[in-house]
């Protein structure tokens, strides 16, 4: 999973983690926010994020498949 924007900050810029295929990302955002902490805060849904799923801009519908790379930012990201 890759973090872009104030999510970097919070949660540095990757991190490798498993998930399950066939989840959806939003399934994985719940899971991320269940655990507490820095994920909790950063991805709450109170904020609206954006999502990709391998570089290609996603809903949170989208299903997980092995090997896929994630990402999350706000909406308005700077270069």
């Amino acid at each position: 999973m890759k973090y872009f924007a104030r999510l970097r900050e919070q949660l540095g810029p990757q991190e490798l983690r498993p998930f399950v295929p066939g989840q959806s990302l939003g399934q994985l955002r719940d899971a991320l926010i269940a655990q507490g902490g820095a994920h909790a805060q950063a991805l709450d849904r109170s904020q609206f994020l954006r999502c990709a799923l391998n570089q290609q801009m996603a809903e949170e519908s989208a299903l997980l498949a092995d090997g896929d790379e994630v990402a999350f930012f706000p909406p308005v990201t700077g270069g």
